[in-house]
């Protein structure tokens, strides 16, 4: 639409198309060599002047400035602490657990000291009976309840498979539910094994044996992560390290909105043609619009690290901690620019094909929101299922996140970090090459 504008300006004066101003015409005819020298850097003025005009127009645009930085703020706010249980990297498990045994002993007794070995699971008072079991899983009291059966004792004495209930709360995952019924089979195997052990070592009259199964407690299991940065070891993304870049890449796309709002009122009130009758080209134009949203990115990058930084310890939420080491930063900077590239690309495309405000706002928004959904911002990638897990790489939005996260959590450095900011530039520069229709189009 702006390039069309651009196309049927009337540029009818032969100087307009020599390029000359018209007050200036009949001196070059004349043979003045004052009126041919040009401005040295034109081009460059050109540019600045038209910066400073973005500039302005965004400080009248209070209400776009306002939502480009307070809505990103009170979502890292609001995000933050609402996910901080469920998101935190330090977040322990805490299933209860109660064993109603019906057997009463000594065998019994010692699967609920086995059980009680693990300290995912928190061992909870055993209710009395069995109706008081249903009772308390029908409240929400307890997850699980391991129901011991009578004859358990004499079942492991026969050398026969025991049988046991397992009562559990159908809101418990699945993986759980799995976890704590392996832990059910280990334990009770753990006794089934010392009780043949304690029988053998009395028939062959071999005290060792009997004692073999105190002396050998549970394996130690050393967990490695496997990462790009060294030894430390690789967590999961608490809930402020997951929101504090999800929601500034949100709000770095957001410049859409006064962008499209700029553009479409430069648009209806004549300055695209006045500035298409002083020569200066459309791509011009939108390299004025660029650096300025850029430079707006970056101050959004800046504010929301310290939203997340200072103003969400105060209300009670963890803080946002910034990796160490200039090569870091380094990172995270080259990555800011790699995102605004994209952001500002797409935010001037989407200003370009809109007609009106509203069409602009529509479009912008719900491509923003559909990134935003399908890219990890508003639901985390590893909380989605398998299946939907790689639809997420169709977003820009995931790739600059996957980009933050490679450098926060696991200590990633500038080579780590190149493949992704190299994609987002090319979807900017696409999007800005999709800006500027052909002539030939224009003309049609």
């Amino acid at each position: 639409m702006a390039r069309r504008i651009w196309n049927r300006c009337s540029c009818k004066s032969p100087a307009i198309r020599r390029g000359t101003e018209p007050g200036k015409e009949n001196e070059l005819r004349s043979g003045n060599p004052t009126a041919r020298a040009l401005p040295p850097f034109r081009g460059l003025i050109r540019l600045v002047a038209l910066w400073k005009k973005e500039l302005l127009a965004l400080a009248r645009d209070r209400h776009g400035l306002a939502a480009l930085f307070i809505m990103p703020a009170v979502f890292i706010l609001v995000m933050s602490l609402a996910l901080a249980e469920t998101l935190s990297a330090r977040q322990e498990i805490a299933l209860g657990y109660a064993v109603l045994d019906l057997d009463a002993s000594p065998v019994s007794r010692a699967l609920d000291e086995q059980l009680g070995v693990a300290d995912v699971f928190g061992k909870l008072a055993p209710p009395p009976d069995a109706a008081d079991a249903r009772r308390r899983l029908e409240a929400g009291e307890v997850a699980f309840v391991l129901v011991i059966p009578q004859g358990f004792a004499s079942q492991i004495g026969a050398n026969k498979t025991p049988t046991l209930r397992f009562l559990l709360d159908p809101a418990v995952p699945r993986v759980l539910r799995e976890g704590f019924r392996q832990r059910v089979e280990a334990a009770t195997i753990r006794v089934w094994l010392a009780h043949v052990l304690e029988r053998l070592g009395q028939n062959l009259m071999i005290p060792e044996l009997r004692r073999v199964t105190e002396r050998v407690g549970a394996p130690e299991i050393v967990t490695e992560a496997v990462g790009t940065g060294g030894g430390e070891a690789f967590a999961p993304p608490s809930a402020v390290q997951q929101n504090v870049p999800a929601w500034l890449i949100f709000s770095m796309f957001f410049v859409v909105i006064p962008i499209s709002s700029v553009f479409i009122g430069e648009r209806q009130r004549g300055t695209l043609q006045r500035l298409c009758a002083q020569r200066v080209s459309f791509g011009l134009v939108l390299a004025g619009k660029f650096a300025p949203f850029v430079l707006i990115n970056q101050a959004q990058a800046v504010v929301m690290v310290a939203v997340g930084r200072w103003l969400v310890p105060l209300c009670g939420g963890e803080a946002f901690v910034l990796p160490d080491g200039m090569a870091a930063i380094a990172a995270l900077w080259l990555l800011s620019l790699a995102v605004s590239t994209a952001a500002v690309g797409w935010a001037l495309f989407i200003a370009s094909i809109a007609r009106s405000g509203e069409q602009a706002t529509v479009l912008g928004g719900a491509g923003n929101i559909i990134m935003g959904a399908i890219g990890g911002i508003m639901v985390p990638r590893f909380v989605m299922p398998a299946a939907m897990q790689p639809w997420t790489r169709l977003s820009p939005m995931d790739w600059a996140l996957e980009g933050f996260h490679q450098v926060m959590l696991r200590h990633g450095g500038i080579a780590d970090i190149l493949p992704v900011a190299a994609a987002l530039v090319c979807f900017g520069f696409l999007a800005l090459l999709a800006a500027v229709p052909s002539s030939r189009r224009g003309r049609n």
